[in-house]
């Protein structure tokens, strides 16, 4: 019965309609094309490449937060790449400045206060951030322990015969500081920015100065080789409760992004359970060429 009624239907079409070009075949009706325009649309890579904010390569500094998409733990191709990602509350970047002797033009070699405007909590990072204004400029950095609106800050490059009395949250050179001092910020290359101890509550030591270099304790226990020349913070980072937070229930880990393990028991093995080992040897970084060199 399906078949003479399609019959029938096919029939009346070719009687009644004239006959149409190739071109006007190849083309779809307007009526599909305005239901195709209310469907939803599909989500391809093409579309993802296109719309994901590449502030990573981002010129122009900029004290605005910005838009950044989730990537769940994947790669390019969709494939998981690190486990335990995915969800959690949308976030916004806050670009880090993590280069502190970095001078306005005009005003190389000097040193430079900058006074703490705002201190609040970032989502990308444990430690909370400090917005400071010096100048003409505004940056975000990473808030020292006891960092507090109004305090100054300065920020100096010169190594002195005398080492200095720094407070905390000012930046120096690790040369210039007094053996004994508590870090953080801490530079492995001059002029490359803070790559160690940025972690909320941490800070390392200046164990000794030796022949232009410096020696600095990491909260590991490992001990790095630095150059005199490279730009530490002195103090502590801030949010020094990090590690006592509660989570409370298994909701709150999603919120913040951490997706649960897959659940299947496994037996643990030899490296479970406490050792004892001897402490790392040191790292040399004081050999490396440097920033300007690469």
């Amino acid at each position: 019965m399906s078949l003479s009624s399609l019959t029938r239907a096919l029939r009346s079409l070719s009687l009644t309609q004239p006959a149409l070009l190739s071109s006007q075949l190849s083309a779809p009706p307007v009526t599909l094309l305005a239901a195709v325009g209310q469907c939803r649309g599909f989500l391809t890579t093409v579309s993802l490449d296109q719309n994901r904010t590449l502030w990573k390569q981002m010129e122009k500094y900029t004290i605005k937060p910005m838009g950044m998409k989730k990537t769940g733990g994947r790669d390019h191709t969709g494939k998981i790449r690190t486990h335990g990602i995915g969800g959690g509350h949308k976030q916004r970047y806050r670009w880090i400045d993590f280069q502190r002797l970095r001078y306005e033009p005009g005003k190389d070699g000097r040193a430079f206060d900058e006074k703490v405007v705002e201190v609040r909590y970032d989502p990308c990072r444990s430690a909370d951030i400090a917005l400071v204004a010096g100048g003409n400029r505004k940056r975000w950095l990473i808030a020292t322990e006891n960092m507090q609106v109004g305090d100054l800050i300065k920020t100096s490059g010169v190594i002195g015969r005398m080492a200095v009395s720094a407070n905390e949250g000012d930046a120096y050179p690790v040369g210039a500081l007094p053996v004994g001092t508590l870090v953080n910020n801490l530079e492995i290359q001059p002029g490359r920015g803070a790559q160690y101890i940025r972690a909320a509550g941490t800070s390392g030591v200046l164990l000794r100065k030796v022949n232009g270099t410096a020696i600095v304790q990491l909260p590991s226990k490992q001990q790095v080789q630095i150059l005199e020349t490279c730009m530490v913070t002195v103090g502590r980072v801030s949010n020094i409760d990090h590690n006592k937070r509660i989570i409370g229930k298994a909701g709150r880990n999603r919120w913040l992004g951490i997706r649960p393990s897959s659940g299947l028991w496994q037996r643990k093995g030899g490296w479970a359970g406490r050792k004892i080992r001897p402490l790392p040897p040191m790292k040399n970084y004081a050999n490396l060429p440097s920033i300007s060199a690469q």
